[in-house]
Parts: C-alpha cells; sequence; structure tokens
C-alpha cells in the first residue's frame, strides 16, 4: 500500500508539468499545482446522480470534474475574465472535451461568474492551508 501512495504521489508531480509554488500573502495559502485552460459547468441534467468518486452530484453545492487531479483535491478556480474566484472540491471525471481543463457545478459557476457565458478562461491551484 506504501509503494502505490508513493507511485499516485509521484504521477501527480509529473503529470502537473506545469506546476509551480507560490504563496498569496493575503490568505497564507500556498499553491502546488498551477493549470491554465478552459472551464465549463455542469449540472441540471446531471443533478442527483453518482459522480466518479461514488458521491451523488449536487449541482448546488462547490465541486467540480477534472480528469486527473485526486478525488477530494481543493482547487481555487479563477475566471480570468473577471478575476472572481472559488474553492472547489474535485469529485468527477470530465471534462471531456477537447481543451476543457475543468467543469465546475453549478453553484461554483455562478460564484465566478461562468453561468452566463457557459466557458471563460481559468487558473487552477491545489491549495494547501
Amino acid at each position: 500500500m506504501k509503494y502505490i501512495v508513493l507511485i499516485f504521489a509521484a504521477f501527480v508531480v509529473l503529470y502537473a508539468g506545469s506546476c509551480s509554488l507560490t504563496k498569496d500573502k493575503s490568505e497564507n495559502v500556498k499553491y502546488e499545482f498551477y493549470q491554465k485552460g478552459e472551464a465549463s459547468w455542469y449540472g441540471p441534467g446531471f443533478n442527483g446522480k453518482k459522480t466518479a468518486s461514488g458521491e451523488i452530484f449536487d449541482m448546488n453545492k462547490l465541486t467540480a470534474a477534472h480528469r486527473k487531479l485526486p478525488f477530494g483535491t481543493m482547487v481555487r478556480v479563477t475566471n480570468l475574465k473577471n478575476n472572481k474566484s472559488v474553492i472547489v472540491r474535485i469529485n468527477d471525471r470530465g471534462p471531456y472535451k477537447k481543451g476543457r481543463v475543468i467543469d465546475l457545478s453549478k453553484k461554483a459557476a455562478e460564484v465566478t461568474g461562468l453561468i452566463k457565458d457557459g466557458v471563460a478562461p481559468v487558473k487552477i491551484e491545489i491549495v494547501k492551508r
């Protein structure tokens, strides 16, 4: 089991080829993963259905789908059009549309101002407190 954890940790580090370590002085938060790309959101058609992590999707919670990040990972997603950000928990897999890096729940999309446009450029940072 110990080796599986080490292998998984190595995979996450290798996957995060665009890794950077910065510090947000206003919140004393460290970021150990950085990714830019397009975000979209999902909700009504999936609400109440099982996610890839096994939990039931609730579009009114601050959650998201990412292709590779481990379930339970907390990430800050910042909409680069308006600089609004939200911290979400990864609980699903996706998005599956080319060029997209994260799918936000409806609630997270509302917080970041993504609802109206449906898609926006974002940056994603893993949050460690």
